[in-house]
């Protein structure tokens, strides 16, 4: 590179020389410095700017000013001109490429696995073995109508009438149960003499009759078994004292002596 001195104003055609020359140290610089066609567009307009703070200065210097100091000095601050903006614009072009390229963040949730339950075994309760119960006794298909009862008459002739039935005797209020099963055809105030009384019909011929009770439990279309409950103990109708009057027809109103008929069926009397 050629360094040149600044003529004087006074010196007719200096001006014009410093001019070109400085136009070409420009030229000079922008082809050494451009990388590219930006850069080199960005150092060219940076180098006329130079160029032209020398002019000015070339314009309003003194005549002795014109020394290769001076010419040295103003080449020295196009070159340092011309790399800070080289240096801006490529500090300005990184800042524009972070800007234009996202930056992918990528959260990830922290994975948190909750605790296990402890296994907790519980003991099994110790198995105790109960003996059995004993299986119920089948009710038995016939029963005595009280049981335990006194037998204060029996079937047959009493003070010239018959005495169609036998009579038991146990405190009033005693239950008074059904000697096998069958249907309800009769219950209440029925038949006279009878007071309260309930027959049953056993489907086999035979019906049986319970007169001067308290009171009824049954009513009539009832279905009974042996040992049901059909009413309780009392001296209704023509009657002496608290008993039960049971009577064994074959047939409605043909009665039968009722010890022998229950002894066929496992009931014994004292008749």
């Amino acid at each position: 590179m050629t360094y040149f001195r600044r003529g004087k104003h006074s010196v007719p055609g200096n001006l014009d020389k410093s001019r070109d020359r400085l136009a070409q140290t420009g030229g000079m610089v922008r082809g050494g410095l451009a990388r590219h066609s930006r850069q080199a567009l960005a150092i060219t307009a940076l180098a006329g700017v130079s160029a032209f703070g020398l002019i000015a200065g070339a314009a309003n210097a003194n005549d002795n000013d014109s020394t290769p100091a001076g010419d040295a000095k103003a080449i020295t601050n196009v070159a340092t001109v011309d790399a800070l903006a080289e240096r801006q614009y490529i500090a300005e072009d990184a800042s524009r490429y972070q800007r234009s390229t996202p930056v992918e963040t990528t959260t990830t949730k922290p994975t948190t696995t909750p605790p296990k339950k402890p296994t907790v075994t519980k003991p099994k309760p110790a198995t105790v073995k109960t003996a059995p119960k004993p299986a119920a006794a089948p009710r038995p298909a016939w029963l005595i109508p009280m049981k335990g009862a006194q037998v204060t008459s029996c079937f047959g002739q009493r003070w010239g009438v018959l005495h169609a039935g036998i009579d038991f005797a146990m405190p009033a209020g005693t239950p008074i149960r059904a000697v096998g099963a069958g249907t309800v055809v009769s219950a209440g105030w029925a038949y006279s003499g009878y007071g309260i009384s309930v027959v049953v019909d056993h489907h086999n011929g035979y019906l049986t009759h319970y007169a001067h009770m308290s009171q009824d439990k049954v009513s009539v279309g009832d279905e009974v078994k042996a040992g049901d409950i059909l009413g309780l103990e009392g001296s209704t109708g023509d009657s002496t004292g608290p008993h039960l009057h049971f009577e064994v027809h074959k047939g409605m109103w043909n009665q039968i002596n009722p010890d022998g008929w229950l002894a066929d069926r496992g009931i014994q009397t004292s008749c």
